[in-house]
């Protein structure tokens, strides 16, 4: 999966939040200054023709909708990152992360105990 540049990735976003929109109501929910209609468009397309995002069409307009939840793409991100970096271990990806500081031991173990109370 194409990993979303950082305007592709705020846009997405509030497809994931709002739902489905035209490119019109999808403006309206873009900080102040927004880009052009036609800059947005553009985008939307892009994200389409990537898989992102599919449409219906609604009187002389399009309606887009994410055709991945947020967590698909997060879990395909993450998997993506673990294979081309650690040579698609997720242990050495936990270890970077605990290596790196960004993991606590304490918090691994609290990891593990949720997930063993699950299965």
């Amino acid at each position: 999966m194409k990993r979303l540049s950082k305007r592709e990735s705020e846009l997405m976003e509030l497809f994931w939040k709002c739902g489905s929109m035209t490119v019109l109501e999808l403006l309206e929910h873009i900080p102040q200054p927004r880009p052009h209609v036609s800059t947005v468009s553009t985008q939307v397309r892009l994200l389409e023709s990537n898989g992102f995002l599919d449409h219906v069409k609604e009187g002389g307009t399009f309606r887009y909708h994410a055709v991945i939840s947020s967590e698909q793409y997060s879990n395909a991100t993450i998997g993506g990152i673990v294979s081309h970096c650690f040579g698609n271990s997720y242990i050495e990806a936990v270890s970077a992360l605990i290596k790196d500081d960004k993991l606590s031991i304490k918090e691994l173990e609290e990891l593990v105990k949720r997930f063993k109370s699950e299965k």
